[in-house]
């Protein structure tokens, strides 16, 4: 059954720049899609360095995911269910890859996980090796797709309350309890849409990988790096591949709106 038109109550003048906003988006993908080579696409984005390319894209976007999961839902819990002194600078920092230019992660990175960085010669009388390689790939992805999942589940966490989880505690649950039974079924769909952006965000990483892993084909070369190289020396592959990316981005988005959704 669809949804009821409803009447926003805004001046019409609101209608013109806001067309005018969907068109600076929709017009730049659409003049993409008049320039693929349709009759050459799969062959285009089929050929050995593309399908390397993105199956790498796609192994260290997962990796990625798990580690912000791993690492952003207690940060998001800390910041969202407890006070304490420099919490708002310890926010900024955490939100600062954000803002921040990628590439600047990248030499930040390099500066930290390399061979001359802070922790590289630690790493090296290990027996590892960060720095331009697979895992250096993973690191930066995660470095700036972090924050979109704090972000999204401190939000959700913030819009929860507090009230069902201290019933809960009142009742004798521990809280280790509270957090798998209560806290995390609530904050759910707000978990997931952070989860897919900062996917989506690290499926489109290229400035701080390709400072801080480089471009080996196979090891380090992502898809965007692969449109990068490819735009000099096939442009019709580089066209087509964008396009796959933009495909891929297209059913994040839709992905992150069945949760919010279900939120309504």
């Amino acid at each position: 059954m669809s949804r009821p038109t409803r009447s926003s109550g805004l001046p019409r003048w609101v209608f013109v720049p806001a067309a005018a906003g969907a068109l600076f988006i929709v017009l730049p993908l659409a003049a993409l899609a008049t320039q693929v080579q349709w009759s050459h696409f799969l062959d285009l984005v089929t050929s050995d360095s593309s399908r390397a390319a993105l199956m790498l894209s796609l192994r260290t976007s997962a990796v990625s995911t798990v580690l912000c999961l791993l690492l952003g839902v207690p940060m998001a819990l800390v910041l969202a269910r407890t006070s304490f002194r420099g919490q708002g600078a310890l926010r900024s920092l955490v939100l600062l890859p954000l803002v921040l230019p990628p590439v600047v992660g990248g030499i930040a990175l390099l500066y930290t996980f390399g061979r001359k960085g802070l922790l590289g010669e630690t790493i090296e009388v290990l027996g590892l090796q960060i720095a331009f390689s697979t895992t250096a790939v993973v690191i930066a992805q995660t470095f700036v797709s972090l924050p979109f999942l704090v972000v999204s589940l401190e939000g959700s966490l913030r819009t929860a309350g507090e009230q069902y989880e201290v019933v809960a505690s009142t009742l004798g649950a521990r809280p280790t309890t509270v957090l798998r039974r209560v806290t995390l079924p609530l904050v759910l769909p707000g978990l997931a849409a952070g989860a897919v952006l900062s996917f989506a965000r690290a499926l489109g990483e290229f400035g701080a990988t390709i400072t801080f892993a480089g471009s080996l084909e196979g090891v380090t070369r992502t898809l965007p790096l692969e449109i990068y190289l490819q735009r000099e020396s096939d442009p019709d592959a580089a066209v087509a591949l964008s396009l796959v990316l933009v495909v891929v981005a297209v059913l994040v988005i839709g992905l992150v709106r069945g949760p919010r959704r279900e939120m309504l």
